[in-house]
């Protein structure tokens, strides 16, 4: 087999695993998101309120003071975040997977200590009784957690020096090797 023909071969299958990992990811319903990622930031939200409060943890629910119930709920989680984050990730090709595997765990990381402050800020809002906690939580909710996503890829970006466009390269290949093209 020539070697442009192996290349094709390659990329063609590396197009069809990233996108079928996504696939896979995605189903039901982002649960492994919620399940790794909830305990990575139900407990460290609860050590940050340890160190100014007294509380307490019940499951997905930490009890400032006993007055003061913060269920962290799916959405506080931010699943579809984690998820979008991934689609970038593995929607651009021509990337080792040692570099890969870098980027993601960046992106993660760099989501998961933004969320835990934004929900630790949220709570410490909510705690002081501030009438502005509402409007607050729906700015993060509806504002801040989108410019969250695209901050942490513009970083990705510049940082991991990305070149290629999410989707739109893999299409563009697709097209490019296609008996459309030919």
């Amino acid at each position: 087999m020539s070697k442009k023909r192996e290349e094709s071969k390659n990329s063609f299958l590396s197009i069809i695993t990233r996108y079928l990992i996504l696939l896979l990811v995605a189903l039901p319903n982002l649960w492994l998101f919620y399940f790794v990622f909830a305990p990575l930031t139900i407990y460290p939200t609860y050590f940050l309120f340890d160190i100014f409060f007294d509380i307490s943890l019940s499951g997905h629910i930490i009890s400032v003071s006993e007055c003061f119930p913060l269920e962290i709920v799916g959405a506080c989680i931010a699943g579809a975040a984690y998820y979008l984050l991934l689609i970038l990730n593995l929607s651009i090709p021509n990337i080792k997977l040692g570099k890969r595997l870098k980027m993601i765990l960046f992106a993660f990381s760099i989501l998961l200590i933004a969320n835990i402050l934004r929900i630790f800020i949220l709570g410490l809002i909510f705690v002081g009784g501030f009438s502005w906690f509402d409007i607050t939580h729906k700015i993060f909710w509806y504002f801040l957690s989108t410019i969250f996503v695209v901050v942490i890829w513009f970083t990705e970006v510049k940082l991991f020096k990305i070149k290629d466009i999410p989707v739109y390269s893999d299409i563009r290949y697709l097209y490019k090797n296609s008996i459309l093209k030919k």
